[in-house]
């Protein structure tokens, strides 16, 4: 699976996701645009470095929507096809979303966690940016909470993703408007399937 992030505005971007034997969808916008690394492309480090097989990412590999990415523009098809092949695109997505509840809610608290780790290493590096960073982690855990996300990965988990967005964020940085990056989703291992209980791969 291919993902691009594209700037498409001083304050904006689109993702569009293209999968071997699915239709190609699209979120513009897409939510969450930070200068430095948006937040979806915060979810991808996240889900790929810590193999979350039924995160947003694993069920679009699986064919699905998250409930946020529709079908991409196309001449290719009549209105009675794109009626009929929104409507299966959309039950699948909601059964990989059923299957995958968990893994989500884990990635919403890994990408909260790592992105924290992330910007304050990024801040000691290079000192307070010129521009103020507008996204904040959609998951804000109560300090009870915070207690437990802490556990729940080792350091050594939040060292790799935290280089993985140093590699994303120096490559977002350098796109003007109407360019993209185009990321990989390509261990199937990772990929969840909508009737089956999931299995996460450790590293």
């Amino acid at each position: 699976m291919e993902v691009e992030f594209r700037r498409t505005g001083s304050r904006r971007y689109a993702v569009t996701v293209r999968r071997a034997g699915f239709p190609v969808l699209e979120m513009n916008p897409a939510p969450g645009y930070d200068d430095w690394i948006p937040h979806d492309l915060v979810h991808f480090a996240v889900e790929q470095e810590l193999r979350l097989r039924g995160g947003l990412f694993g069920q679009l590999a699986a064919g699905g929507t998250v409930g946020t990415f529709h079908l991409a523009p196309t001449d290719d098809r009549t209105r009675r096809e794109e009626a009929r092949q929104r409507k299966a695109v959309a039950r699948r997505g909601a059964k990989l979303m059923r299957a995958g509840r968990d893994d989500s809610a884990a990635s919403e608290r890994a990408a909260s966690q790592c992105y924290q780790a992330w910007r304050s290493r990024f801040l000691r590096r290079s000192g307070p940016p010129d521009t103020e960073r507008k996204w904040q982690p959609p998951d804000r855990p109560s300090s009870d909470r915070r207690a437990a996300i802490g556990e729940s990965l080792r350091q050594d988990q939040i060292d790799r993703v935290c280089e993985r967005l140093d590699e994303l964020s120096a490559r977002w940085a350098r796109l003007k408007i109407g360019q993209s990056l185009t990321v990989t989703w390509s261990d199937p291992s990772r990929t969840l399937r909508p009737n089956k209980g999931l299995q996460r791969t450790r590293r």
